[in-house]
């Protein structure tokens, strides 16, 4: 696991969304691709984390679960789980994920090769960068 968070890891395995939705103590959900993040939304606030699954590293619904459920104000664990790419983890991170479980283990001198490329980004994200136009011009 590749984790850019300092505090405690969630390790109790996540529910998928419909047994979440049943179970009022839960505090860690699985959304497949095909679940809406906004089912999550009133429950934010008991959620340690939320576990997004990437089955294949072409599908990129992820990302905008990933980006509505930051947006909503969730602080807690987000995970991106599957068929994960390490120039995928930089992009993902500006959706808002913090943690990362891929199904091939990643070389850590290409991730940080690849999480230092470009110092600058061209637009807002959930990650809360200045885009490098705000920069430019103050």
């Amino acid at each position: 696991m590749i984790r850019f968070r300092d505090d405690v890891a969630h390790d109790a395995p996540p529910a998928p969304l419909a047994e979440f939705v049943g179970e009022s103590n839960a505090t860690a959900v699985r959304l497949e691709p095909t679940d809406d993040a906004r089912a999550l939304l009133p429950h934010l606030d008991r959620l340690a984390l939320i576990e997004v699954a990437f089955p294949k590293f072409r599908d990129g619904r992820g990302y905008s679960a990933g980006r509505i459920l930051r947006e909503a104000g969730y602080l807690g664990e987000l995970r991106a789980q599957g068929d994960l790419l390490v120039d995928q983890i930089p992009l993902m991170r500006r959706c808002g994920f913090d943690s990362f479980v891929p199904d091939v283990p990643v070389d850590e001198a290409a991730l940080a090769r690849t999480l230092d490329r470009y110092p600058n980004v061209y637009q807002k994200a959930a990650d809360g960068r200045s885009p490098v136009w705000a920069l430019r011009h103050g």
